[in-house]
């Protein structure tokens, strides 16, 4: 099958599936106190829809697949739909991303179906911090989530994402420096995004992460270690080699140029960029019987048209109306 490519000439070689809406924690940068109204649960595509669609993309050289949410693991047997996608001869990786409540009573039934990679989102590792971002006392629940996930030597490398907001992260910066010099994860800074339900972003409110990286070097030295074609985080080592530090900095230094990444939503929506204000309708034709052939040109359509980049810093940039949680982070 031909390779899946847009009308800028960028391969496609990344999906991130939403398998659903719903999410146990309210992160201020992300969800109101009182959430969401949920979508009914014959709106989200079932294991087998997943599967149908995964192949098909797959097939096209999309050969990374990340399972996202909401938050994955509320929905229930998650491994069902992994040992599917991990049997799949072109799915080369597949990885989860958490906030980790979940993880530790989980992790060995995702192993074993054969999941590759697991990034946890934690944003606070003071209790009464992580508590006011995330407005619940779980902090202790993540941690052992990812201890338990750093048993199984099959999950390499983990990676700790941590949104970065100013007048909040600042205070955490120097700690998770320090957790990622003698824990064996690495930690990522990712720059507040546009995307949440509040509506509250604005440039002010993001840190960029040229701040942060001076924060750490400042107490740590560090050193750069380059950033990978299509990979989104510029890494940075300890100078003293006691581990790496990730900056992903989609508001101060956009990668648009060579994205190569589409996300499919929870109810079977294509979209193919975080800012889209359109999406395409893949669970309508999926379920009133249309051919591979069929899915096949209804996404290569799609994909033709994806955005050449986000303009988040142009003037009259509009939110899309979907938040993080209800596209797949």
């Amino acid at each position: 099958m031909k390779p899946l490519v847009d009308g800028h000439g960028r391969p496609i070689g990344d999906v991130r599936v939403s398998v659903t809406d719903r999410c146990n924690f309210r992160c201020q940068y992300c969800m109101p106190a009182e959430g969401l109204p949920w979508l009914n649960r014959d709106a989200l595509l079932s294991y087998e829809e997943i599967e149908r669609l995964v192949r098909l993309l797959s097939a096209m050289g999309v050969h990374d697949v990340r399972l996202t949410g909401g938050e994955p693991l509320v929905r229930r047997e998650l491994w069902r739909l992994v040992e599917k996608l991990s049997a799949l001869d072109d799915v080369h990786d597949l990885s989860l991303t958490t906030n980790g409540y979940l993880l530790e009573r989980q992790v060995g039934d995702l192993v074993r179906a054969g999941l590759k990679r697991i990034n946890v989102s934690l944003d606070a590792l003071a209790p009464d911090r992580f508590f006011q971002l995330t407005r619940r006392d779980s902090l202790q629940q993540v941690l052992d989530g990812l201890a338990a996930a750093q048993r199984h030597p099959e999950l390499r490398p983990i990676k700790v994402n941590v949104v970065a907001l100013r007048d909040f992260t600042e205070a955490e910066v120097v700690r998770f420096a320090e957790f990622a010099r003698t824990e064996p994860y690495v930690v990522r800074f990712i720059e507040f995004m546009p995307l949440d339900a509040d509506r509250t972003w604005s440039r002010d409110r993001v840190l960029p992460n040229e701040e942060v990286r001076a924060m750490i070097d400042a107490v740590y030295p560090l050193e750069p270690v380059g950033r990978e074609r299509h990979g989104t985080s510029r890494r940075w080592r300890f100078a003293d080699g006691q581990g790496e530090i990730g900056f992903i900095s989609p508001v101060t230094e956009p990668f648009c140029g060579d994205c190569n990444r589409i996300r499919l939503t929870a109810e079977g929506e294509l979209r193919t960029c975080l800012f889209s204000m359109t999406e395409t309708d893949l669970r309508g034709p999926l379920r009133s019987g249309a051919t591979d052939s069929d899915l096949e040109a209804i996404i290569r359509d799609a994909v033709w048209r994806k955005e050449l980049k986000h303009h988040v810093n142009d003037p009259g940039f509009v939110q899309p109306e979907r938040t993080m949680s209800r596209i797949g982070g």
